[in-house]
C-alpha cells in the first residue's frame, strides 16, 4: 500500500466503524484483562457470554484466589482451552495481589510478565483500559494488514512494527478495533466479501485477484 493509500484507508474505516471499540464486556482494568486472555483462540461473544456471571462471583483478584483451579475451569469450561487459562488466570491474579496491591500495572513491560499476557493482551488492557496508543496483532489484523498491502511481515510482531510504523499514531486503537471489525463482517478468512468491501481502491488483494 502506498504512503498517499492510508488516510484513503482510514477515512473508509471510520465511515464504516464511526464506534469501532473492544466488543468484550468490562467495567475496569482487571476485568478487561480477564476477558482478553479469556478470548484467546476463542469469540468475545462466548467470552461475553460467561465473564457476567464469573465476575459476579468474583469481582477482584483476591476473590478468585478463593478458587481452586478445578472450581475456576469448571466455571469457564464453555472456553476454548479452560484449562490452561484458568492456571493462568490464577497465577495473574496472585501476582496482582502480591506485587501490585492487587491492581493492573499500567505498564508494558510488567502486562508481558504476567501468565498468559502476550504482546497482543497487553495491547489490549494499554490501549483499551489505559488510553495508551496500542496496536493488538490478533488473527484478523494480521490477516488484513497482509490482504491490504500494511506488511509482508513474517510474524506478528513484525506485522506489529509496520502498522506503527504506517499507520499515525493517534489512529493506532482505532485502526485495530476497525480492522478487526471488519474482518469479522466483511474480510472473512474465508472467501472475503470484496464486492461489497469500500476498501478495493487500496487494497493489494483486490487489485491483484479483480480480473
Amino acid at each position: 500500500m502506498r504512503k498517499h493509500d492510508i488516510p484513503v484507508l482510514l477515512h473508509h474505516l471510520e465511515d464504516m466503524y464511526p464506534d469501532a471499540n473492544c466488543e468484550l464486556v468490562y467495567r475496569n482494568p482487571f476485568e478487561l484483562l480477564v476477558a482478553v486472555i479469556l478470548s484467546a483462540q476463542c469469540t468475545d461473544k462466548l467470552v461475553n457470554e460467561v465473564t457476567p456471571d464469573l465476575f459476579a462471583k468474583y469481582p477482584g483478584p483476591r476473590d478468585f484466589l478463593h478458587l481452586s483451579q478445578e472450581k475456576l475451569e469448571n466455571e469457564i469450561r464453555r472456553i476454548g482451552l479452560f484449562r490452561s487459562k484458568a492456571k493462568h488466570i490464577l497465577e495473574t491474579c496472585r501476582i496482582l495481589v502480591e506485587k501490585y496491591g492487587g491492581e493492573v500495572p499500567k505498564d508494558y513491560d510488567a502486562l508481558v510478565a504476567l501468565p498468559g499476557v502476550g504482546r497482543k493482551t497487553a495491547n489490549v488492557v494499554m490501549s483499551v483500559a489505559f488510553g495508551v496508543p496500542a496496536i493488538a496483532v490478533d488473527t484478523h489484523v494480521d490477516r488484513l494488514s497482509h490482504r491490504l498491502g500494511l506488511t509482508k511481515a513474517k510474524n506478528v510482531l513484525e506485522t506489529e512494527k509496520d502498522l506503527m510504523n504506517k499507520l499515525p499514531k493517534e489512529k493506532w486503537t482505532f485502526a485495530h478495533h476497525a480492522l478487526i471489525l471488519h474482518g469479522r463482517r466483511v474480510c472473512l478468512a474465508r472467501s472475503p466479501k470484496c464486492h461489497i468491501c469500500p476498501l478495493q481502491e487500496v487494497c493489494t488483494y483486490f487489485k491483484k485477484n479483480e480480473k
